[in-house]
């Protein structure tokens, strides 16, 4: 069973990957969204950017996120940020999500 004490970022992260952007093949941490995580004693802030700025599916992948988060025990409360600045650039993909777009 998990607790604050034991809920670590890798617990955070590892259920992020379970949010994908609903136009892109690749969960929001692997295609870079993901800019900062900090928790706390159970509660997690938490800084995403989108592909692009006017991407009307923002709002639907941080609500995701957010409810993807809920699920973690010892989880208290939850801030999602959308940030833009700086953009996200396809740099910011990871290994991985290169795999997963044939992009390697």
């Amino acid at each position: 069973m998990t607790n604050k004490i034991d809920l670590t970022l890798d617990d955070v992260y590892e259920a992020l990957r379970d949010v994908y952007d609903p136009e892109i093949p690749v969960n929001i941490v692997d295609l870079g969204l993901v800019r900062d995580v900090s928790l706390v004693e159970g509660n997690i802030d938490m800084k995403m950017t989108l592909t692009f700025a006017g991407c009307g599916m923002g709002p639907y992948i941080a609500q995701q996120a957010e409810w993807r988060l809920a699920e973690l025990e010892g989880v208290d409360d939850i801030n999602v940020d959308l940030v833009f600045d700086p953009p996200w650039t396809p740099d910011e993909i990871t290994e991985e999500g290169k795999k997963l777009l044939g992009l390697d």
